[in-house]
């Protein structure tokens, strides 16, 4: 390969957020409501990567393993903020199982890719560790809110069914086990929609981007399945893991219905 790569400069940028206010435009005359929300989302966005860009410019530069952790950690803590944000309907005091649900399962994982598959030097490498965690932790978010949504909604659409259950002499797992089932299926259906298009339909992300860079297509590809393989086992892990420690809060100490 030439390894040639295109930067983009600032116009470059101001044209990317025209697109976006003109989105934003159509959205006004439209009366969608959704307009400066739109707008003001992808400004914050520009500002929250470049940001990013610099920092990681920095970590990578410096190759220290605790700069490297210590984002990492930051990451973790941003990411249980944004899954209970974005998951509705769930009750209070989901913090920890929430944090360590991620931190568990996302430490697992970087380590099987590092150690395993990518086996980079030094092992700690910022420049593999940093933006991995940073795609595990956006698809596992995703995953881990709606799943959280879904359990509680399913929960309160089968009372009736649970407290039968009850009655029967289910215990609280397996009445509760329908529901744990139908959120962890609504969490892993955009990474298996993703993994059946992928290379056929789109051309992912991070293949997207080492090629535009100016990597080989092939190494891309492989990154990128190795990738898609991570987050299908993160997600799968991080909910199964999250509804095994949330589900007792549906009960209560004696085994009946509480929500």
């Amino acid at each position: 390969m030439s390894g040639v790569h295109y930067a983009i400069d600032v116009w470059g940028l101001l044209v990317a957020l025209a697109m976006v206010a003109v989105a934003a435009g159509i959205s006004g005359l439209m009366r969608m409501g959704i307009g400066r929300t739109l707008l003001w989302s992808a400004c914050r966005a520009l500002v929250q990567l470049c940001a990013m860009g610099f920092i990681m410019g920095f970590v990578i530069q410096a190759n220290n393993p605790w700069m490297a952790f210590s984002l990492i950690a930051v990451m973790l803590i941003a990411a249980v903020q944004i899954t209970l944000s974005r998951a509705k309907g769930v009750p209070k005091g989901l913090v920890g199982p929430v944090f360590l649900s991620l931190t568990v399962t996302m430490l697992l994982m970087i380590s099987l890719v590092t150690e395993l598959i990518v086996r980079p030097q030094p092992w700690y490498s910022p420049q593999l560790v940093i933006p991995l965690t940073g795609m595990l932790l956006g698809n596992t978010v995703s995953a881990l809110a709606v799943g959280l949504s879904r359990f509680y909604e399913s929960m309160r659409e089968r009372r009736d069914e649970v407290t039968t259950m009850l009655a029967l002499g289910a215990t609280a797992w397996e009445a509760a086990r329908p529901s744990i089932v139908s959120s962890i299926r609504l969490g892993l259906l955009p990474t298996n929609a993703s993994l059946a298009s992928a290379g056929i339909v789109t051309i992912p992300g991070m293949m997207a981007g080492q090629v535009i860079a100016g990597g080989d297509p092939l190494n891309a590809g492989k990154y990128q399945f190795v990738v898609f393989a991570a987050i299908a086992a993160l997600t799968l892990l991080a909910d199964g893991l999250i509804m095994s420690m949330i589900y007792r809060t549906c009960f209560t100490k004696d085994d009946q219905y509480a929500l």
